[in-house]
């Protein structure tokens, strides 16, 4: 067993909870895409040329976890349970860091998207479960009490509503056996909902409201040992973000990254719902498709640590890209408009162009030091430093 560290997750959550205007922020790489995609999971390789389909390999993918983890900016980490036993089990990857590995607990079929035809997600959203808790927390059927500390104890659960009365029965019901499993075993999990899957003349006008009532109505009858740690929904507004924060102040609200878009659009979303209320963000395919993710995550870290606005981040990224000598996949002018982004795995975005000169501007920079320039000792000593100063 390597050295013990307190993990920031922890920290922060206990300081949110105790404060509600505290500005600790969560961060989450989601780099679970191999329990929803195919081959292209990983994203396109870097050898890719045109429109080629040439993606890169799962050691590529679980390599970039690695560097991720290196670099000590996210929170957590969410992988497939598999990514889970190569890097946590074997390798003991998180072991001294302030990083909380968790695994996609769920996969719902609204998430099968492997291939070019599938057709899943057309139907309503169905329970499944590939992942086993016992194989996440110890890599395998039986784990004794200390083996289960081995392994992740944090996992993400998934709901789609669709406002039929079978499908969400059967969801639900799927949700409660989890939360009984999970709470025999000590496994935690954070909420995700998605907006209803199927639209028909049953799916309300109020995609917001629809979901933030039935994740209300869903945790009422949940007592504390069952409740997820937090939330992770796809980000409707100032008005429906801050009125699920103040609802309930047992409860923290994250967001769902959705598809990729702009950087803008990323930046953008964060520093927004942080501003009403929301205190955990999840980025998967926006820093999966990033051209550098280091680089993408320091500023997302940067904005979530409030040291830096959306626009003067964009500026900046592009500015490391350059230095980086990595064409950007769109020219700075265009990658400082917004995009419609989806709020499901499955949605298609549109492009719809809006200035960002209304977000309010200040000077680049904040403290983070330049990652690319030090030695991997400098990284520890400078993680070391900054979480003193957070944990005191």
């Amino acid at each position: 067993m390597g050295i013990n560290m307190l993990k920031s997750l922890d920290v922060k959550l206990r300081r949110i909870l105790l404060d509600r205007s505290c500005r600790d922020f969560i961060l989450a790489d989601a780099k679970d895409a191999d329990m929803a995609y195919g081959i292209s999971a990983p994203g396109q390789s870097p050898e890719h040329y045109g429109h080629e389909a040439m993606f890169r390999t799962l050691d590529d993918y679980r390599q970039i976890i690695r560097e991720v983890v290196a670099q000590g900016l996210v929170d957590i980490v969410l992988m497939s349970a598999s990514t889970n036993e190569v890097l946590t089990l074997r390798e003991r990857l998180f072991e001294g860091t302030a990083i909380t590995p968790a695994i996609r607990a769920n996969d719902t079929t609204d998430i099968w998207l492997a291939g070019s035809h599938v057709s899943y997600a057309a139907d309503h959203s169905r329970p499944f479960r590939s992942a086993s808790l016992n194989h996440a927390m110890c890599g395998k059927m039986e784990c004794t009490p200390e083996e289960r500390k081995l392994g992740a104890d944090l996992g993400l659960y998934s709901i789609t509503y669709n406002n039929d009365t079978q499908h969400d029965w059967d969801s639900l019901t799927a949700y409660n056996a989890f939360r009984l499993e999970a709470e025999a075993k000590g496994f935690r999990h954070f909420l995700e909902v998605f907006s209803p899957n199927v639209r028909n003349g049953s799916t309300p006008k109020n995609i917001a409201g629809f979901v933030s009532d039935h994740i209300v109505r869903t945790l009422a009858g949940v007592t504390s040992a069952g409740r997820p740690v937090f939330l992770k929904i796809p980000y409707y507004g100032p008005e429906a973000m801050e009125a699920l924060a103040r609802y309930d102040s047992s409860l923290v609200v994250g967001i769902l990254g959705g598809s990729a878009g702009t950087t803008f659009d990323a930046f953008q979303m964060l520093w927004e719902a942080k501003k009403y209320g929301a205190r955990v963000a999840l980025y998967g395919r926006k820093i999966n498709n990033a051209e550098h993710q280091l680089s993408f995550i320091y500023y997302l870290r940067a904005i979530a640590d409030d040291r830096i606005l959306p626009v003067e981040a964009v500026k900046a990224y592009h500015a490391d890209l350059k230095r980086l000598n990595i064409t950007p996949r769109l020219p700075l002018e265009d990658d400082l408009q917004h995009m419609e982004t989806s709020d499901s795995y499955s949605a298609k975005s549109n492009f719809k162009h809006k200035t960002a000169g209304q977000v309010p501007k200040t000077g680049s920079g904040g403290n983070l030091p330049d990652f690319s320039q030090m030695t991997p000792e400098e990284k520890v000593r400078w993680n070391l430093e900054r979480w003193r100063k957070i944990i005191g």
